[in-house]
């Protein structure tokens, strides 16, 4: 089964409404313009009920089908990056330094798309709740509408999400059960000695050998205290010392990452970097001070809801293939751990990079994306 001919036959809206996005971009949970221009939208489509501000500028819109059922959750991202975009579009970002360089964009409209399609029609049972979500680039906003209670508050049982991919086929998905994207926490180390003349350094202590030791010993949790069959990324991304030649700095800085996969590693991963820093400081006579900040957890996909989506992805795309586990992050994991769903990808073709100044969504795959959504829906709860 092909996309959707209906949905196809309103991609010209679709496109209008991605570039107008595209042109306005706004970053976190401050997406006024944005809300109000997708809940205009939704209220022109014929949504049944629309909940706004939610999560500040999220909002939850309901579409009942035809006869009792489930409800049916489908999430779309809408918030930008701190870019300066180097398109040339003509419908460029008009707000210098904001850009949407992820596709949010793209996700919005298409979750729009499955709206105006799903409204027209009908032509299933139960409910779908259109979950339009702020802050996930920075901020965790899938957690906050969740700890707002939106799976309880509209009786959601299943969830699903998608995200572009450039330089994948353009209209190719993919999708895997279980882990398909890390945990992510986050640290800052300060260690604190005590400063002075470079050329005295027995009247300081240095906080700089205990600064290495401490990286390399973090080396030491990947590959020796972690299962190799599981996956464990550790990375120091800085080390801040000093300012001149002659003079020990007071304090240094040891900042970096952790991605995993499960929640095992994860707590033991924390637990040996508190573990070193302890061993340090008692080693080297410094303080150590952790900011240890856990962000987004793992994205982990349900088998069953994956192996259905799978089978929807097929009829509409006609190309499936499996997605391979990455150690980037997405705080869609926040839904999947309290709701079973899955995440899908779909390929944008030939393009710039995620996260690029020179990125921009593919417009011809977004009928294909809200097809998926609609189909979802469909099949889940056939009249």
């Amino acid at each position: 089964m092909p996309p959707i001919n209906r949905i196809a036959e309103f991609s010209d809206d679709m496109k209008t409404w991605r570039r107008w996005l595209h042109q306005h971009p706004e970053l976190g949970f401050e997406l006024h313009e944005t809300a109000a221009f997708v809940a205009d939208r939704l209220r022109e489509i014929g949504v049944d009920e629309l909940h706004e501000g939610i999560a500040t500028t999220g909002m939850v819109a309901i579409i009942q089908g035809q006869g009792a059922g489930q409800t049916i959750g489908l999430r779309a991202d809408m918030d930008a990056l701190p870019i300066f975009e180097e398109t040339g579009l003509d419908y460029a970002s008009a707000k210098p330094g904001v850009m949407h360089a992820c596709g949010h964009d793209g996700h919005t409209t298409m979750l729009l798309g499955a709206a105006k399609y799903l409204a027209e029609t009908r032509r299933f049972r139960g409910r779908v709740a259109l979950i339009f979500q702020p802050a996930e680039e920075e901020g965790g906003g899938g957690g906050v509408m969740c700890d707002e209670g939106i799976f309880k508050r509209f009786d959601i049982s299943q969830v699903y999400g998608i995200h572009n991919i450039p330089n994948l086929d353009a209209g190719q998905m993919q999708l895997c059960a279980g882990p398909m994207l890390a945990a992510v926490d986050d640290f800052d180390i300060t260690i604190t000695g005590r400063g002075g003349h470079a050329a005295h350094p027995d009247t300081c202590i240095d906080p700089i050998p205990p600064a290495v030791a401490l990286v390399q010993g973090l080396q030491s949790v990947v590959a020796r205290n972690a299962d190799p069959l599981h996956g464990l990324v550790l990375s120091v991304t800085q080390i801040q010392a000093g300012s001149t030649t002659n003079v020990i700095p007071e304090t240094a800085l040891v900042a970096g990452t952790i991605r995993t996969y499960d929640s095992q590693m994860r707590a033991m991963a924390a637990q040996r970097l508190r573990a070193l820093c302890d061993g340090v400081a008692q080693a080297y006579s410094v303080e150590i001070a952790i900011d240890f900040r856990e962000g987004y957890p793992a994205t982990v996909n349900d088998e069953t809801c994956t192996d259905f989506a799978r089978a929807v992805a097929l009829d509409v795309a006609g190309t499936v293939t499996e997605a391979t586990p990455s150690m980037g992050a997405e705080d869609f994991s926040f839904m999947l751990e309290r709701c079973p769903g899955t995440y899908a990808y779909l390929g944008t073709g030939a393009g710039a990079a995620l996260h690029h100044p020179a990125y921009d969504f593919n417009d011809e795959v977004a009928h294909i994306g809200a097809s998926y959504f609609a189909r979802l829906v469909e099949r889940a709860q056939p009249i």
